[in-house]
């Protein structure tokens, strides 16, 4: 079967292995797995999630994973018993994790010993080292039943920052992931021999692309340990990468360690940077280090299935588009989808669009119907509805924010959101979320969370509150929201300004709450 009508994820993965039994699948530290390591061993943790489930299939699977191996052959098996992967984060709090695990109404949840809350949360636990794991991936594994998903099951449940302080659970369907693949997959470019890596948490989408470049080619997944992860260009270099994946901001990483020179990254030959805006600076810089690479930015929220549009680099620089804003353009939708700009606003539709959130009161104001016309919440949007991205664009080449149908060939500038979510370190954050969380906490009376620009080009988040909080916020904050949601400031105000229209002046409060420190380089 060729890849482009592959149903589920696990058929890509399974295509693949019958292939290339003995190639390389997994490298991360010092561990190894061929792609019949990797399969005997995903089938080993199948069975023992099935035996952990009373012998019955487990229909959701929390994956409570760090940066081991164990994670990718757990996702692995996840989708061997065509059970739904819902990612937990090992870091997030346990509040956050306990939300997650009792909104997805987990089966189980498998782990590898990296979170130090596992037990506490409302679901059966199975435990699996990376020691265990290397007793495992010999040993031939136990036979089980097929467990077919079919390509409207859900392959991924993941959940992102939520306005009304509750994340929301955005499910991906076979169907809708493996549309995507079957893209992008080809247009990375990776196949035998080739080293593709792996910078993303599993809680993050882009991970599903680098998970797949690799397994859906024939190709080496390089996971980059926690240690890897602050010195990128080192790892790109030690490890001979080919093809990079990343969120923009690495790039100011590796520029501020001074790491990112000239023809440092020779054997990179395909570049993509996601989750962030790129800018022309970044991007120049990282091509001057990777000089056999194209650069690509691309672009996606997680309702449309990783990415959703993308713009190639041309090779020489001179021909480089120029954007006003100073930020590489988003491209043209992926094909297979339709986009429309409605008050500047882009809407997209087709086969990677998701089915809708996991509760159906989040579908509220994110769809339109058909005509255009806004969506009747009571009712499920169909394949037809268009979802709201929230991202305001513009056309490259006229700068038209005009509004009406986009024709497949319409390059896009991206300009910004039209409410206040914001991308932090690639993910994407809902400062009402982090608004909600401070205003929760004892003696805080109302509070205002702006995302601020460093330094460096990227973004912080920055907080003013009113009350009479006798701490520092921020320690209470750190047990209920993920780090990347925790503002690096909080200053404690008599009274939010407001302007002339009684609303509070988020720009007032962003000078009170003063520039972000100079960072070192």
């Amino acid at each position: 079967m060729a890849r482009d009508h592959l149903p589920t994820l696990h058929d890509w993965f399974v295509h693949t292995a019958d292939q290339h039994t003995d190639a390389p699948a997994l490298e991360i530290g010092d561990t190894r797995l061929s792609y019949a390591e990797v399969a005997r061993t995903a089938q080993h943790m199948a069975a023992r999630l099935v035996h952990l489930n009373g012998q019955e299939r487990p229909r959701r699977v929390g994956l409570l994973t760090g940066r081991t191996a164990v994670a990718y052959a757990g996702y692995l098996a996840v989708q061997r018993l065509g059970a739904t992967v819902v990612p937990l984060g090992p870091a997030f709090p346990v509040a956050r994790n306990t939300r997650v695990t009792t909104a997805a109404a987990l089966d189980a949840i498998l782990t590898d010993g990296t979170c130090d809350h596992a037990r506490l949360l409302p679901a059966p636990l199975l435990t699996i080292t990376d020691d265990t794991l290397a007793d495992l991936k010999d040993t031939p594994p136990p036979s089980l039943p097929a467990f077919p998903a079919a390509p409207d099951d859900l392959a991924y449940l993941l959940f992102t920052s939520g306005s009304t302080g509750t994340p929301k659970g955005v499910p991906v369907r076979h169907r809708n992931i493996c549309a995507y693949l079957a893209h992008a997959v080809p247009h990375h470019g990776a196949g035998p021999g080739d080293r593709v890596s792996q910078t993303f948490d599993l809680t993050f989408d882009p991970s599903v692309l680098d998970l797949y470049a690799a397994w859906g080619t024939g190709a080496t997944l390089v996971a980059a340990t926690p240690r890897d992860l602050l010195r990128p260009v080192r790892f790109a270099a030690d490890r001979a990468l080919t093809h990079w994946n990343s969120v923009p901001s690495v790039i100011s990483l590796a520029e501020r360690l001074r790491a990112l020179k000239p023809g440092s990254l020779p054997t990179l030959r395909r570049s993509m940077f996601c989750g962030e805006p790129l800018t022309l600076r970044q991007a120049r810089a990282w091509a001057a280090a990777a000089v056999n690479s194209t650069v690509e930015n691309a672009y996606g929220p997680t309702e449309l299935t990783v990415t959703c549009a993308a713009h190639r680099l041309p090779a020489d620089p001179a021909d480089w588009p120029a954007p006003a804003n100073g930020t590489v353009p988003i491209g043209r939708l992926h094909p297979g989808l339709e986009g429309r700009i409605l008050d500047g606003e882009l809407c997209v539709r087709g086969r990677q669009r998701f089915p809708g959130y996991l509760d159906p009161a989040d579908d509220a104001d994110r769809f339109l119907a058909p005509d255009g016309t806004k969506h009747d919440v009571p009712n499920a949007p169909t394949d037809a509805h268009w979802y709201r991205t929230g991202d305001r664009v513009a056309t490259l080449t006229e700068g038209s924010t005009a509004d009406g149908l986009l024709a497949p060939s319409t390059d896009l500038v991206h300009l910004g959101r039209v409410d206040h979510q914001v991308q932090v370190h690639g993910y994407r954050v809902e400062l009402g979320e982090v608004e909600a969380a401070l205003r929760s906490l004892p003696g805080v009376r109302d509070a205002l969370v702006l995302a601020l620009p460093t330094q460096d080009g990227s973004v912080e988040l920055a907080a003013a509150f009113t009350g009479a909080a006798e701490q520092d916020p921020r320690n209470a904050l750190r047990c209920r929201l993920p780090s990347y949601m925790v503002p690096a400031r909080v200053l404690l105000v008599a009274a939010l300004p407001l302007n002339g229209n009684g609303k509070v002046d988020r720009g007032a409060v962003a000078e009170l709450v003063g520039p972000p420190p100079t960072r070192r380089t």
